[in-house]
């Protein structure tokens, strides 16, 4: 059976299905199409600390389908701007977790992962699954990937 282990950068996710299709994203329906007839490793969700008790009932929702949920403050700048950017912290785990995985799922669109996505394939020579909503993924991590899944309706909550 292969190996997997799944790295989901939640506010991406989020964000790219709310423009594309104003729906939520079926962590549940996610879950059950990557591990299907694989053996699950390693699995995290990268998300911003709750400031809400609805982003708390998310989060254990993400922890009972299998998910470590890795936390990181919602910092809001001066100029009015926002971040909550995890792409180090996915990369470095990403990384580490690739040297023991036959397959590494990606969950986001974001183009600075394709550097991330090739270094894996020739340091590792895991395969690399990148799910991301198609028409917001950079086209270079869709190219990277081993294999690109476009979220679509199948992958959404009604």
């Amino acid at each position: 059976m292969e190996t997997l282990s799944i790295l989901v950068d939640v506010q991406n996710i989020y964000y790219t299905t709310r423009q594309s299709y104003g729906r939520h994203f079926d962590y549940n329906a996610f879950w059950a199409k990557v591990t299907q007839n694989r053996h699950v490793v390693n699995a995290v969700a990268y998300a911003t600390e709750p400031a809400d008790e609805k982003q708390r009932q998310f989060q254990n929702i993400l922890r009972a389908i299998g998910f470590k949920v890795k936390l990181k403050p919602y910092i809001q700048r001066a100029d009015g701007s926002a971040k909550a950017d995890w792409d180090v912290g996915i990369t470095l785990d990403a990384m580490e977790f690739a040297a023991h995985s036959d397959i590494l799922v990606l969950a986001s669109g974001d183009g600075d992962f394709d550097l991330l996505v090739d270094r894996i394939k020739l340091k590792h020579s895991s395969a690399v699954e990148v799910y991301g909503v198609k028409a917001l993924t950079a086209s270079s991590l869709i190219c990277s990937a081993t294999k690109f899944v476009a979220i679509d309706t199948d992958l959404l909550l009604n």
